[in-house]
């Protein structure tokens, strides 16, 4: 039994990927496992896979042989393909009438572009579909034993890109500070230190549990644990980059509950 077979035992029906059409596929955090039925489909069945960095090489290897590979990147401070760059060579290559999978790591439409690319697809009228994918602020919070709602701890979890640091320039720390909800940060390794002091300048004590969760559920996976006023010395520390997830509030501090209690936790650098 091929892996076509295999998806076609597991669904009812498999959605077909048609030439000249695009899907913008959620890869998930990583782990081959967290990869989605529709997701598989796509690889099985594309000409052309055109990826992000952060989509895991075990992954790619799950992609027909007819499949090419084309990196598309982007990375924070180091040279990349633009995002029209990237949406026109989506355009080109449906118009060149290929099965063309957009893999994505997460989901592709958090903090992925995913809807920058629907929005270019849907303009020139080349048919696209979105396949979602588990993100990985999710992913890591939970692999790392870390719940992402609790009740009786937290009735909200916020989402936020941590590219901009400062207040007024992108995203309202001051405000983010206020809710009390638990905040987790994408892409914020750089800002890490500023983000943290704006949202203690908002409110936010500075004995908030944090912690950092870097390249989840891979093998290269490891966690800092700490506090708002100390993560980021601690994360210079150990000498973590990105990938990398950041959890910010008081369910942070239910880790130490379960603990030990899972089949296998990420490796703790520091508390």
């Amino acid at each position: 039994m091929n892996s076509w077979d295999n998806l076609a035992s597991l669904r009812d029906s498999i959605p077909i990927l048609a030439p000249g059409h695009v899907w913008l596929t959620g890869a998930g955090p990583g782990d081959p496992g967290l990869l989605t039925l529709d997701a598989l489909a796509g690889l099985a069945q594309a000409n052309v896979v055109v990826h992000d960095a952060l989509v895991d090489r075990r992954v790619l290897a799950m992609a027909g042989p007819q499949a090419r590979l084309e990196f598309a990147g982007k990375r924070g401070g180091k040279p990349s393909a633009t995002q029209a760059d990237i949406s026109k060579r989506l355009i080109d290559l449906a118009r060149g009438g290929y099965r063309v999978l957009r893999l994505k790591g997460g989901d592709p439409c958090v903090f992925g572009r995913g809807g920058d690319e629907a929005i270019a697809l849907a303009a020139v009228g080349v048919p696209y579909r979105v396949i979602p994918g588990i993100t990985s602020g999710l992913v890591a919070l939970a692999a790392a034993s870390i719940p992402a709602t609790l009740r009786g701890v937290n009735q909200a979890v916020i989402f936020a890109t941590g590219q901009s640091g400062t207040d007024g320039d992108g995203v309202d720390w001051t405000a983010l500070a206020r809710t009390g909800q638990p905040i987790v940060l994408y892409m914020a390794m750089r800002n890490l230190e500023a983000i943290a002091g704006a949202l203690m300048r908002g409110g936010l004590a500075p004995s908030t549990p944090a912690a950092v969760i870097a390249s989840a559920t891979t093998a290269d996976e490891r966690m800092v644990v700490s506090t708002l006023r100390e993560v980021a010395a601690k994360v210079r520390q150990a000498g973590f980059g990105p990938p990398a997830i950041i959890a910010i509030g008081d369910n942070v501090a239910v880790r130490t509950r379960l603990f030990g209690c899972e089949a296998a936790v990420p490796s703790e650098v520091s508390r």
